[in-house]
């Protein structure tokens, strides 16, 4: 579903002369042919809109890197053409759930499983991530558990 969204971004980004957008669509595409190619000698293969999230969301957060790096570089105009990409990933990436959203589920696993101490994270992190990673940012998750279990 999100693979057809974005095949069709690519239609229209084509039909509307728009070239930063469509090389953005285009590098999200290879970079989900490359998935799939990985993805043909696995035993389990996940369904579809979880490796086009998973994908998505590890550009994005290569992209938020490189902003930062060229930030603190003063690359302003490379920082720019990062960011233009990051918000073209971002439109695809479902509804990400809001900082409180996130600690209300982190309460709720950390009760359920029973964990007391930051020893526990990884349990955690576990659970969250297999009910909630699709609309979760991971690495945002990690100092909001790290908090939570202090």
């Amino acid at each position: 579903m999100i693979r057809d969204m974005i095949k069709s971004a690519q239609v229209e980004a084509m039909k509307a002369g728009d070239k930063d957008r469509l090389a953005a669509v285009r590098l999200i595409l290879a970079k989900l042919k490359d998935r799939d190619i990985e993805l043909r000698t696995a035993a389990n293969v996940p369904d579809d809109d979880i490796v086009v999230v998973e994908v998505l969301q590890k550009m994005g957060k290569q992209r938020r890197e490189s902003i930062d790096m060229f930030k603190s570089g003063g690359r302003d105009e490379l920082a720019a053409k990062e960011q233009a990409e990051l918000d073209v990933i971002e439109s695809f990436l479902p509804q990400q759930m809001s900082a409180e959203e996130t600690t209300a589920a982190i309460l709720a696993i950390k009760a359920e499983i029973g964990a007391s101490s930051v020893k526990d994270m990884g349990k955690v992190m576990a659970v969250l991530k297999e009910r909630h990673g699709q609309v979760i940012d991971m690495s945002k998750a990690s100092g909001l558990v790290k908090a939570a279990l202090a």
